[in-house]
């Protein structure tokens, strides 16, 4: 009698830290500036971090060929991109449809927040709430403080905050221009994502979470299923990875974990050059991972800012390696560049180079001045 034989799964090929990094760089349009469009690559990226109103157009320009934040500006004045609560419960520019679409997708962060402040909602029928202040800010938009007033006329004796929170996590809300213009400024104005783009969620292609972990692969992957959601804020999405795995790639990063890709998605050789990028604070590619040693190493875990103050980060060599900020004195706009390392000569020419082109662009100063010093003290 034959014996039998038993199929055993070839390993997965095991991608280093650095190769990690050089094909996350590539979709992140970080290996070289893309010529897209601003609104294509808000699309391709999946949305970009905005708790502030000008880090969106910092990622821009970091990735983009020949950007103009007008460009964006525009989008957002014509109700083409808006700011809305969406991944992590956290403000995000995004593309109308996705607005419409891939925000109630990724309701769960929201949901969860709301649990946080049920204390404060003691006797608050959640769904009258809902409608209460669906009819208030659709009348038009309303700050914050005003709609937490119209609340608090309903439910006097709720906590204020935790009625403004539940009103946010509740509905779909926007920010209305011109907060987040370039060069204006505005307060927060609020109304519902589809009276301020003039259309429901049904009339936008409607994302299944196959999909959106399919886009989430095509510019953050190769990603485990624990890195998908600690970007989205999700938890249990194991099973949609096994269903997508027959048309995905899988790999193994240094540490074992099982990563996901698609077949035909560009993974660099790691040893391809990635030039010094000036990123705003909560950038994307910085949060996107549940283990982010792929742009952040080790040693420099936490230092990018220190207690509720964030810096801009430096990409040296295409890991976080250094900080920024700029501060101005008259027309001179100065910034200044604090290493977390020890930058080459080499190095350091190029983050000046890059450091004054973005200078030209991103500021409306006359002249400026690119400096290395130490800005922030980490007590080590």
């Amino acid at each position: 009698m034959a014996a039998k034989t038993h199929r055993t799964a070839a390993p997965s090929a095991v991608l280093t830290t650095r190769a990690l990094n050089r094909a996350t760089l590539d979709r992140q349009l970080l290996l070289r500036r893309s010529p897209m469009s601003a609104k294509d690559a808000v699309t391709h990226l999946v949305g970009l971090q905005a708790q502030n109103t000008k880090p969106p157009y910092f990622q821009l320009y970091a990735r983009l060929a020949d950007f103009d934040p007008e460009e964006l500006s525009a989008l957002m004045e014509s109700r083409e991109a808006v700011r809305t609560v969406s991944l992590r419960s956290t403000l995000h520019t995004h593309t109308a449809d996705d607005a419409l679409t891939l925000v109630p997708l990724v309701r769960a962060p929201r949901d969860r927040e709301l649990k946080t402040f049920r204390r404060g909602l003691e006797g608050v029928d959640l769904d009258r709430l809902a409608a209460v202040t669906e009819e208030f800010v659709e009348e038009r938009p309303r700050p914050l403080g005003e709609l937490r007033e119209e609340l608090l006329t309903h439910w006097p004796d709720a906590d204020p905050l935790a009625l403004s929170v539940a009103a946010r996590c509740l509905l779909p809300l926007v920010q209305v221009t011109p907060r987040g213009l370039w060069g204006r400024s505005g307060q927060v104005a609020l109304t519902t994502a589809e009276h301020w783009l003039g259309r429901s969620a049904g009339s936008a292609p409607e994302p299944a979470l196959d999909d959106t972990v399919l886009r989430y692969l095509g510019a953050f992957g190769p990603a485990s299923v624990m890195d998908f959601q600690a970007w989205a804020g999700l938890t249990r999405t194991k099973e949609v990875f096994e269903r997508l795995r027959p048309g995905l790639l899988t790999f193994r990063d240094e540490r074992g974990v099982e990563l996901f890709d698609l077949p035909d998605a560009p993974r660099p050789d790691p040893d391809t050059p990635a030039p010094p990028r000036f990123l705003p604070e909560f950038d994307n590619v910085l949060l996107g991972h549940a283990d982010r040693t792929r742009v952040i190493p080790e040693v420099n875990k936490g230092r990018n800012g220190k207690g509720k103050q964030t810096y801009g980060s430096v990409l040296v060599d295409g890991f976080l390696d250094a900080l920024w900020r700029v501060d101005r004195e008259g027309g001179t706009a100065i910034l200044t560049v604090q290493p977390l390392g020890r930058p080459s000569r080499a190095q350091r020419t190029e983050i000046t180079e890059e450091a004054a082109r973005m200078l030209t662009v991103m500021t409306d100063a006359t002249d400026h001045d690119v400096r290395f010093g130490t800005f922030l003290d980490f007590g080590d």
